[in-house]
């Protein structure tokens, strides 16, 4: 139930990301779901792609320092509180949110949030048993 993110290290610096992206335009890999955040120095891009042991080779390649890391997709309510309700129940049990960020989907039914954890297997424990959806990496691939 866990998707593999994409983290990679960019100096700070005008091109750096359009770098990132010719990479994976040149390797024919989609992009399905990103979130960057800077310092003044360094940024973090993470990513989700539909490619991913392919999009870290090439992007290794090609000199950029790159991890893995493990989010939880995770459906929800697009309604007024919905993100509150999850939140609370996680927050009742001490799980902590690292970071998080949206993941456009074409249904519009619900919206999907990729989360970071602290205690991911915890954080999947507890949605599934308040019958939270969570979307396996291959079908958010595929979205």
């Amino acid at each position: 139930m866990k998707v593999d993110q994409l983290s990679i290290f960019l100096e700070n610096r005008a091109g750096r990301l359009a770098e990132v992206t010719k990479v994976l335009n040149d390797n024919a890999i989609n992009i399905r779901a990103l979130s960057l955040a800077d310092t003044s120095d360094f940024g973090i891009l993470r990513l989700i792609v539909d490619k991913f042991d392919l999009a870290r080779a090439k992007l290794k390649e090609a000199g950029f320092t790159v991890g893995r890391t493990s989010v939880v997709a995770v459906e929800v309510d697009d309604t007024p509180g919905g993100l509150h309700r999850l939140l609370e129940m996680l927050g009742k049990q001490s799980v902590n949110v690292e970071y998080m960020y949206a993941f456009v989907a074409q249904s519009g039914k619900n919206a999907i949030i990729i989360f970071r954890f602290d205690r991911t297997d915890q954080a999947i424990e507890i949605l599934t048993a308040n019958g939270v959806t969570i979307i396996p990496g291959d079908k958010l691939y595929a979205m």
